[in-house]
């Protein structure tokens, strides 16, 4: 019964030590797959009608 314990410790531990990162690679994925979503949606050339930005302009 000890060494049970001594596993279930062992890897409540791990599991509070890994949850914080675990979780941070999740959402870095999510904010990917926006972004990526993001650009899929957006234009690849830019249209005639629409005047250039001062932004735009200096790149």
């Amino acid at each position: 019964m000890n060494n049970f314990l001594n596993y279930l410790t062992v890897i409540a531990v791990f599991a509070l030590i890994a949850l914080p990162s675990l979780a941070g690679v999740a959402r870095d994925r999510r904010i990917d797959r926006q972004i990526a979503r993001a650009a899929a949606q957006r234009p690849s050339e830019r249209s005639a009608e629409r005047p250039a930005t001062p932004y735009e302009l200096s790149a």
